[in-house]
């Protein structure tokens, strides 16, 4: 949203830069195959060693998505791919694993061509590293979902996601005499911590806050001893539960970040 924000001139650089600090006061941008890093002069971080390339300053970042985004029919996608459900990403890509294991990412370049892809990656508490791909760009996306009907999803699911924890027992979990609210309001607090363009829908803002709020009350269900399967068939239980509520969130965030 920011780097839209950014690149139709309504954000200026110095407010995506404190947008992306606010996730990680430590942020690099480093190539994900020695094949991107020959492109494009950047250090190659080697998959299973975090320490191999410190990666270059995330003002290499904004320079990546300028590039990118320059040609007229350009576009910039968010992916939120997940095991089973990959839809929007390049088949077989080197890109489509990285982004599938990292559960996010993001598409920059012209449909039909060849452009660039980026997957965050946390190599510790307080640094992210960008990693880079040289990535074909889908031909079709699929579509996002329109607002009104995302915004629906959102309040069906708050109510829907309150439901599945209750039927989780979680309101008897041993958790030190700290109750499910507050255990919510926690996990809340840090997935709000980020802030939004001036210039975002209204709508669209909603969205992402009821998102936010069904994902708080979902991941305190899931992480809680008194949640936990005990049981194959519980596990599946759980599974079934849960799932269709992770999935309305990922659709309704991809409609609202791609919303104008």
């Amino acid at each position: 949203m920011w780097a839209g924000s950014w690149l139709a001139g309504r954000s200026a650089p110095d407010d995506l830069l404190d947008a992306l600090r606010t996730w990680a006061p430590q942020q690099s941008v480093a190539a994900g195959d020695p094949v991107t890093g020959g492109h494009t002069g950047l250090p190659w971080a080697a998959h299973d060693d975090a320490e191999a390339a410190p990666g270059a300053g995330i003002m290499v970042l904004l320079k990546l998505i300028r590039e990118a985004t320059a040609a007229p029919d350009a576009q910039m996608r968010l992916v939120l791919p997940v095991p089973g459900d990959v839809r929007g990403l390049p088949a077989g890509s080197e890109f489509a694993a990285a982004a599938t294991e990292a559960g996010e990412g993001l598409l920059l370049g012209t449909p039909g061509t060849e452009g660039t892809g980026l997957v965050p990656v946390w190599t510790d508490d307080e640094t992210l590293r960008w990693t880079v791909y040289a990535t074909p760009i889908p031909l079709s996306a699929e579509p996002d979902m329109p607002l009104g009907e995302a915004e629906y999803s959102m309040r069906q699911a708050v109510r829907d996601a309150a439901d599945a924890l209750q039927q989780l027992q979680t309101t008897r979990m041993d958790t030190g005499g700290v109750g499910p609210r507050e255990l919510i309001e926690a996990e809340l607090a840090d997935h709000t911590r980020h802030a939004y363009p001036e210039s975002m829908p209204l709508r669209a803002r909603r969205i992402l806050d009821s998102a936010d709020q069904v994902a708080a009350i979902l991941t305190v269900a899931e992480r809680e001893p008194a949640s936990a399967p005990t049981s194959a068939s519980a596990a599946a239980a759980q599974e079934s539960l849960l799932r269709p509520l992770w999935n309305a969130i990922r659709a309704a965030r991809l409609a609202a970040v791609h919303a104008r």
